[in-house]
């Protein structure tokens, strides 16, 4: 593509829940994650990137060179069958064609990646592992994402609901003619988040990953928790994007420096916050490494 990227990029990415969930633990009956040492609230990079996945899903509506490979219900090795058919590979009875394809080797393997690189939004961006059975191929995406954790310890409540109606008529004779039953559900009463991302152009060639495509993300992650409303998430806002542009590919300044110019505190007088005025988010733009360019996204 001739305008793929060809400078480095470091990212901050602020976000706020109010009286929600922004990721349930499964294995801890879907409470919101924390830190057990610190309390404070965890959001996992899978979760951003399915939030930006969805909205590049709903804005572009799935379509190449936008579709997207992980999503609901999709079946991976059907969408490798689909590389491999598109590159010409036949899927007959030969039994070496088969165990080429399951194997993956040579130039086959190499173009069903490229094939699907091209195709997909997600694993030109985010990388994939296309191994499994039919194999399409590894790629190391350009972008990355950490965690995100919250600034301050979150204080996670627990609530019990009720529903006016029953499943089945045996659950209605153990009720014994009250039509409810008893739930549970978990929230954050305030939390604002913080994650680090990071944007390589050497992997950036390798997959495809272009301006357009970078653009794409930015516009993601200022937008994708307006089309994620649920009640279980509550109020989930973005509060800041900080892009920290450098002029050249290796970059021109680390990047954890980079990040530590940008500051998040309670405001004066404030002890805990429960909405993000009560937070002073301060940036040091002063004496920027040379050839390094702030970008915000507010």
């Amino acid at each position: 593509m001739s305008n793929l990227i060809t400078r480095r990029y470091d990212f901050v990415f602020l976000f706020d829940v109010k009286d929600g969930n922004p990721n349930g633990d499964p294995d801890a009956d879907n409470h919101p994650r924390t830190d057990p040492q610190t309390g404070e609230g965890l959001v996992t990079d899978v979760s951003l990137k399915r939030k930006i996945r969805n909205f590049v899903g709903l804005l572009k509506g799935c379509n190449a060179p936008h579709d997207i490979y992980v999503k609901e219900k999709a079946v991976l090795n059907q969408i490798h069958e689909r590389a491999y058919a598109a590159i010409g590979v036949k899927d007959d009875a030969k039994e070496d064609v088969k165990e080429k394809k399951r194997k993956g080797g040579g130039d086959d393997v190499d173009n069903a990646r490229k094939w699907m690189c091209q195709n997909f939004y997600d694993v030109r961006t985010f990388g994939a592992v296309m191994s499994t059975g039919v194999n399409a191929g590894q790629v190391r995406g350009p972008v990355q994402l950490t965690f995100a954790r919250s600034i301050d310890p979150i204080e996670c409540l627990d609530h019990s609901i009720t529903r006016m109606a029953i499943a089945s008529e045996k659950e209605a004779e153990k009720q014994e003619g009250e039509n409810r039953t008893m739930g549970r559900k978990s929230t954050v009463s305030y939390g604002l988040y913080r994650s680090h991302g990071f944007v390589s152009s050497f992997l950036a060639r390798q997959t495809g990953f272009s301006q357009d495509d970078l653009d794409l993300l930015w516009q993601s992650l200022q937008y994708m928790f307006e089309h994620d409303r649920s009640a279980a998430r509550g109020e989930m806002n973005t509060r800041g994007l900080y892009v920290f542009e450098h002029e050249s590919e290796l970059g021109n300044a680390h990047a954890h420096r980079l990040f530590e110019r940008i500051k998040i505190e309670l405001a004066e007088g404030k002890h805990e916050a429960r909405n993000f005025a009560d937070y002073v988010v301060s940036v040091n733009e002063a004496d920027l490494p040379p050839g390094v360019r702030l970008i915000r996204f507010e």
